[in-house]
């Protein structure tokens, strides 16, 4: 009944984008309109769009199994984008973001989310890279309290867009070397 965390391969596809679909919304503010969360699994989060992060070389998606079901994942990205918030906000490189870290809700407190987390900082160390960082929203502070929990720190803000709507979030880093 241990949880096993391993690059996700195209068998993983449908369970994966069913898992990004249940838990996405989760991370969610009370705010944001179903139809912006509809939109945005629709456009990142489909079983094509796996196909795609799966096949792109600067991605690597990891996925949670319990006892051989898919129950998280985390994706993480190399690189920082052209966003001058997260320039400013990541000092290091280079830099390697966690995009994506999500467990399904029947899982909660039960480990995955830390060996995922285990998981994707020995993956971004593996490419090299000087830092870890991610992009929290502003109102999730128990995503904040488990990053934190993982020695990451608030280091400046950005905005994100969800459907419509734009977002405020936090850039949470940490060093790795």
């Amino acid at each position: 009944m241990g949880i096993d965390v391993a690059a996700a391969t195209e068998a993983d596809l449908v369970d994966l984008a069913d898992v990004a679909a249940t838990t996405f919304p989760l991370a969610c503010p009370p705010s944001v309109t179903p139809q912006n969360i509809a939109a945005f699994i629709a456009e990142n989060l489909s079983e094509e769009r796996f196909r795609e992060y799966l096949a792109d070389s600067d991605r690597t998606v990891l996925v949670a199994r319990r006892d051989d079901r898919i129950v998280g994942y985390a994706m993480l990205i190399h690189g920082v984008p052209d966003d001058d918030d997260v320039q400013r906000a990541v000092p290091s490189r280079p830099a390697v973001e966690v995009s994506k870290l999500y467990v399904l809700p029947d899982h909660h407190g039960a480990g995955v989310s830390a060996a995922l987390m285990r998981a994707a900082l020995a993956e971004a160390a593996e490419l090299g890279a000087a830092c870890v960082w991610l992009g929290v929203n502003q109102q999730n502070q128990r995503a904040q309290r488990f990053y934190a929990k993982h020695g990451f720190r608030v280091n400046g803000t950005k905005t994100f867009r969800l459907g419509a709507g734009i977002e405020n979030d936090f850039v949470m880093v940490r060093e790795l070397s």
